[in-house]
């Protein structure tokens, strides 16, 4: 930019050009000198503006006003207004400007760059956008969500829960009225408010006097007493027909228990008395204006009956069978009445009732209900049977009376009055013998054609009397005969006909009401699976014959279904009778022979229920003969010989196996390896491993058992060695990890254990067992800083670890066990080593019904954790009983447990191996108690200052506890 200034200059001249004063160094610049600079207004930047005066213009004219519209000249837009975005081209030329392909191809090249910058921020835009959004709704949830997860929970709360919550009361938050201030009121005003109660007149003395001139201090109160009067009447007339006899009127008031009938005497007030009266205003208006109406009278009687009036009531009920003879409800209104006075005049009540109704059934019923001894009643039956012979009512009330010969005889009656009744006819069935219930039976499917029970009664009168052919063939013929008369056949009514019959203890009938009804109205693709679940749901309901027969006909329909044959031998073995079983499993084999798991459950039928070893040889050997190249099969074989102490027979036939098909299973060397070991040949162990490592070198458990034999063998680096190898190949085996760390902790290498510990974790995260291993590691080696350290990021990686939460629960310190038992049980309240950790916390606080109660609960979670059942078994040895113990050891051995730390170790030991289940249960608990006295024997050979701290620490730990150790919910 030029320094140079610009100086106005007069009009038709250019303007002077000056340049500025040079500023000099040391004197100062006399700014009045300096030009003024181009368009420069003085004052204006403070809001000054000039102004011309006549005196300034001189005798010239004043300028001729000029128009509004501005001229079209060059300076005509400087008028317009600036516009900050569009510039000069907004104002009253943007509106006459002409719009040409240069300005629309300008406004699209701009349009197009405003979309590439809005494109390119748009996704940063949506997504901090959306971070927002999602940051809000976790900040301001809203009240369904955050109580969705209770909502859940409300629908397993019971019935006896919803009705045992309590009614809240009013806790909301009001204005608390101001404290109000009470002083005792004068005498005055009590007197007051007594004489307005009173109906008075207060006059001068004039006017009893006759003076018109009232006399000072002289006055008179006149009270009517009218209203206290009758009720004092009233109260007294109730009381007295209370205690008076209608008959004699001498009084009936027992003096020993006048007392009592005082405390049940119901008081009334003045007011009560009041509504009283209107009441009976109201329904005496009511009877006079219809005497007719019955419901009236009734009303009005059971209104003097609450008065006490029972003489007014007798009154208004005889006026009411005057005038309401053919009313059931007036007659049986003033029966009862007229039965608190007597039971002689309710009798002769209803007897004229019956003479006005004889067709009554219900004034018969209550005349017979009055009479004291069963022969009166029957005559007042069989008078009422005569009147009204259609009352199913009156002959059932009769047949209850008499005894079996003249039920027959009433029943026989009975059926030619009320044909359509099937009770009656099943009843008479019932009472006569085989010959005379089919005829009579007979009689009521002609009568009652549509009728099933009939059909179903004579079915089982059939089965009852040997002649179960013939009930099948009732069944089938009711089935045709009910659809040929249109009867809709329910198959879901008859399958309920066939659960009554089995729960009467009539199978035969059951079994022909399924077989027949089974596949009723069912779609041939739907055939299976609905009877199946038909199956199962009567299983459950403890209908084993209807579930049964199900599967026969199942099998019958489908007998290549694998499934249906292991189902219905599971219900065979559950409820059947061993012949049953291997028939059923006989069949099952013929059916489906290419079936393993049939020929290996007839195979352990034979030998473990019925104990018959070379039987179960024979399957065995039938087996192989169908299923030549069966892994499962040549196991089962093993085991057979293996487990009966036949080692050289086992060796036998693994080697047969390994000569053939079966050397392309692993398992197969794995147990030829074990069998060897039996033995005690470790050399052709070790070379079964080798070749087993060489064939299938992904198999784990070939580098455990070949790691252990080193072990034992005393070779630790041909062990270190295995393991390394098979941590090689299979990283993602657990026991392998644990196995080699455990090697190196012995062999006092802890570092090197924490490192394989930390390097299994990696390859396997979120892992329980190697945090678990990891913790007990640092534990054994003294470190408990690093231990709790270790739990507490094991915890961080699997919070809902019962391992884990076990471990944590031991480690805590006494006074902070329950607490953390809580917090457990928050996290994971259903896993077995959380309930048997507390389970063990009650049994050290010696509260023996709670520690049952979580072992059970424990064993019942997951029965194949053999610890817990040991521990178990340890509580009630020191608490139990003989009952209690064997009970547990029967639970046991059902259970079949094969995991645990102490079991498994137990179990697999070579002179375990052919111990039976409640064996290995006693030597596991031997084993873990044998290592709490270690763990204790332990801690005892601490310094003598640790020892002292401990003590000091567990006796702080016990006095702290004492007071909060609750019982656990």
């Amino acid at each position: 930019m030029s320094n140079k200034t610009f100086t106005p200059s007069a009009p038709g001249r250019p303007p002077v050009v000056q340049k500025p004063p040079t500023l000099i160094p040391g004197q100062k610049t006399d700014w009045n000198n300096v030009p003024v600079p181009q368009g420069y207004i003085p004052g204006l930047g403070r809001g000054a503006s000039g102004f011309t005066t006549r005196s300034d213009i001189g005798p010239a004219r004043a300028a001729v006003k000029l128009d509004d519209d501005k001229g079209e000249g060059a300076n005509a837009e400087d008028d317009n207004k600036f516009d900050e975005f569009m510039g000069n081209d907004a104002g009253a030329l943007a509106a006459t400007g002409q719009y040409d392909e240069d300005d629309k191809e300008a406004d699209e090249i701009w349009e197009a760059v405003d979309n590439f910058m809005d494109e390119r921020r748009r996704e940063r835009r949506e997504k901090r956008l959306k971070d927002e959004i999602e940051k809000y709704r976790v900040e301001n949830p809203k009240i369904t969500e955050q109580f969705a997860d209770l909502k859940r929970k409300l629908a397993e709360v019971s019935s006896e829960e919803w009705e045992s919550i309590p009614d809240i009361g009013d806790y909301t938050i009001k204005k608390q009225p101001k404290m109000v201030s009470y002083a005792p009121a004068p005498d005055s005003l009590l007197q007051k408010a007594a004489a307005e109660k009173e109906f008075s007149k207060t006059e001068q003395y004039g006017l009893l006097s006759g003076l018109s001139t009232p006399s000072a201090g002289i006055n008179s109160t006149i009270s009517d007493f009218t209203a206290v009067g009758e009720g004092r009447g009233t109260m007294l007339r109730l009381k007295m027909d209370r205690m008076a006899d209608s008959v004699s009127g001498q009084t009936v008031v027992d003096p020993k228990g006048y007392l009592t009938d005082l405390k049940s005497m119901m008081l009334r007030s003045d007011a009560d008395i009041a509504d009283i009266k209107k009441a009976r205003l109201l329904l005496k208006s009511v009877t006079q204006t219809n005497p007719h109406h019955a419901p009236g009278w009734i009303a009005i009687v059971r209104l003097e009956e609450l008065a006490g009036n029972y003489s007014e009531a007798r009154r208004l009920l005889t006026e009411a069978c005057e005038r309401c003879p053919r009313s059931e409800d007036v007659w049986m209104e003033a029966s009862r009445i007229y039965a608190k006075q007597s039971k002689e005049s309710a009798k002769a009540v209803l007897a004229r009732g019956v003479a006005q109704i004889p067709d009554s059934v219900r004034l018969w019923m209550a005349a017979a209900a009055l009479e004291s001894d069963k022969p009166a009643q029957l005559r007042v039956l069989k008078k009422a049977l005569e009147r009204v012979p259609y009352s199913v009512s009156l002959w059932k009330a009769a047949i209850e009376l008499v005894e079996e010969d003249d039920a027959k005889v009433l029943l026989d009656r009975a059926v030619e009055c009320c044909p359509n009744q099937v009770d009656l006819w099943l009843a008479l069935a019932k009472l006569e013998t085989y010959e005379n219930a089919k005829k009579v039976l007979n009689r009521a499917r002609k009568a009652l054609p549509t009728e099933q029970s009939i059909w179903i009664t004579a079915a089982q009168l059939e089965e009852a009397n040997s002649n179960f052919e013939m009930a099948d063939k009732i069944v089938a013929r009711a089935l045709k005969s009910l659809e040929s008369a249109g009867v809709v056949i329910s198959r879901d009514q008859w399958l309920s006909f066939a659960e009554q019959a089995e729960r009467g203890s009539m199978p035969v009938v059951c079994r022909s009401l399924t077989r027949h009804i089974a596949f009723y109205g069912v779609e041939d693709l739907d055939r299976e699976a609905t009877l199946v679940g038909d199956a199962e749901e009567f299983m459950r309901k403890n209908c084993v014959e209807v579930s049964r027969t199900l599967y026969a006909v199942l099998l019958e329909t489908f007998p290549s279904k694998e499934p249906i044959w292991r189902a219905a031998a599971q219900l065979e073995m559950q409820h059947g009778t061993p012949q049953q079983v291997e028939e059923l499993l006989k069949r099952a084999v013929r059916s489906c022979p290419q079936a393993e798991v049939l020929w290996l459950m007839a195979a352990k039928h034979k030998w473990r229920v019925e104990k018959d070893v070379d039987g179960s040889r024979r399957v065995l050997e039938e087996a192989f003969k169908a299923n030549p190249d069966s892994e499962e099969i040549w196991l089962a074989a093993f085991k057979l010989e293996f487990e009966n102490d036949e080692a050289s027979r086992a060796a036998l036939i693994l080697s047969k196996a390994r000569s053939g098909s079966g050397a392309q299973y692993p398992r197969v060397w794995m147990k030829s390896a074990i069998v060897e070991r039996e033995l005690g040949n470790k050399t052709k162990e070790r070379e079964l491993l080798n070749e087993g490592i060489s064939r299938f070198p992904s198999y784990a458990k070939f580098y455990l058992m070949l790691g252990q034999l080193e072990e034992k063998s005393q070779a630790i680096d041909a062990a270190r060695a295995v393991y390394r190898s098979g941590l090689l190949r299979c990283m993602n085996s657990i026991p392998m990890w644990l196995s080699a760390a455990q090697l190196e902790e012995e062999s006092g290498n802890v570092p090197k254990a924490r490192a394989l510990l930390e390097q299994g974790r990696l390859k396997n995260p979120k892992n329980d067992e190697l945090w678990l291993a990891a913790v007990r590691t640092e534990r054994r080696a003294g470190n408990d800083k690093a231990a709790e350290s270790s739990l507490a990021r094991a915890l961080q990686d699997c919070p809902t670890s019962g391992l884990l939460l076990s471990e944590m629960i031991r480690m805590a310190p006494r006074p902070s066990q329950k607490a953390k038992s809580t917090d457990a049980l928050k996290k994971n309240a259903s896993d077995p080593f959380i309930l048997a950790t507390i389970a063990e916390l009650f049994w050290r606080n010696r509260k023996v019904e709670n520690a049952r109660s979580w072992f059970n609960r424990s064993t019942t979670s997951d029965p194949k954790i053999g610890d817990h059942w040991a521990t178990y078994y340890r509580f009630e040895l020191q608490f139990g009983t003989s009952e209690t113990q064997a009970s547990v050891v029967k639970s046991c051995v059902e259970a079949e447990p094969n995991r645990g730390e102490f079991w498994c170790r137990i179990a697999k030991h070579p002179k375990n191996l052919h111990d039976k289940p409640e064996t290995l249960l006693k030597k596991v608990t031997i084993e873990m108690a044998a290592a709490e006295q270690a763990q204790a024997a332990k801690m005892e050979q601490a310094t003598p200052s640790q020892a002292a701290a401990g003590r000091s620490s567990r006796q702080r730990d016990i006095a702290q506890s004492a007071d909060e150790d609750a019982d656990m919910e």
